[in-house]
């Protein structure tokens, strides 16, 4: 069978975890099981609200009752489970279960947590933490300040598509036009759902690459705005990007670049420390 117009645009070699991959995949067994996996993936960007069916549909390019069939699926396993009163979906208990079978599985996390919490002391607001899984940028870390209002903008383990956010358009900077490409056309669906325009993104990240921060008037919450810096591993290649949300007139014109001078001096500090984890287990890789 072929694959709709709507289901083809979807097709991307970029990453395993992009999007819904078509019949090129010859088992029909591996074509559900992607299709279910990525749309756990969707449903994960509802967090605790939760998604409509019809959202769900509308972002992944399949047919609502495909959509609907591979849902019940995953409620019968508890992967998913839908409010009885809203009729939404969310991720369910036996996800949350299962990512306890690795509570270290993220060591950059680790690493940072110490040179994230300071950040956030000395700029008194609240930080963040994200990095690229295929087409999302996942929240994995979040410092709060001591600023009376802080913005809470998101939950660790928020997924939203890379470019919905300052810390998207920082991770997408670090990534060659080619990939920018793909990744912004697999996330179309997604983005246009956003009211996200790809121009006014890939524009976004043109400016992010240049300047090496990425701000954003405009917050995910009214009155709000957005900083964002890459992190970087001792190689030079960026491993996440450091955001921090605060009330407008917070990250103003004349207070930014000290806030940025910040951010820059945690992440390098970071950088410094992955080296110096790097070099410890080098001897003992050796021995082995």
């Amino acid at each position: 069978m072929r694959p709709t117009p709507a289901e083809a645009s979807l097709r991307t070699g970029v990453s395993p975890h992009v999007a819904f991959i078509e019949p090129t995949d010859p088992p029909a067994g591996a074509q559900t099981v992607r299709r279910a996996l990525a749309l756990l993936r969707l449903v994960a960007t509802g967090q605790e609200q939760g998604l409509r069916l019809t959202d769900l549909a509308a972002m992944s390019g399949l047919s609502r009752p495909t959509v609907h069939r591979l849902l019940k699926v995953l409620i019968d396993e508890s992967a998913v489970e839908q409010d009885g009163l809203t009729r939404r979906y969310r991720i369910g208990v036996e996800m949350l279960l299962l990512g306890l079978a690795r509570p270290g599985g993220i060591p950059i996390r680790a690493v940072a947590d110490p040179y994230l919490h300071a950040l956030a002391q000395q700029a008194g607001d609240t930080v963040f933490l994200s990095v690229r899984h295929g087409a999302d940028s996942v929240c994995i870390a979040r410092h709060v300040g001591h600023h009376p209002i802080q913005v809470l903008s998101i939950e660790v383990g928020a997924r939203r598509p890379l470019g919905a956010s300052v810390s998207g358009v920082m991770l997408l900077a670090a990534l060659g036009a080619p990939a920018v490409r793909d990744l912004t056309r697999a996330n179309a669906r997604r983005l246009a759902h956003l009211q996200l325009a790809v121009p006014e993104l890939l524009r976004r990240v043109q400016q992010a690459r240049v300047a090496g921060h990425t701000f954003a008037e405009h917050g995910v919450m009214p009155g709000t705005s957005a900083l964002a810096v890459p992190l970087r591993a001792p190689g030079g290649e960026v491993l996440a990007a450091i955001s921090i949300a605060a009330m407008a007139e917070r990250l103003a014109r004349a207070r930014r670049p000290a806030v940025r001078a910040l951010m820059l001096e945690q992440a390098a500090a970071i950088t410094r420390r992955l080296a110096e984890v790097e070099a410890a287990r080098g001897p003992r890789k050796a021995r082995a």
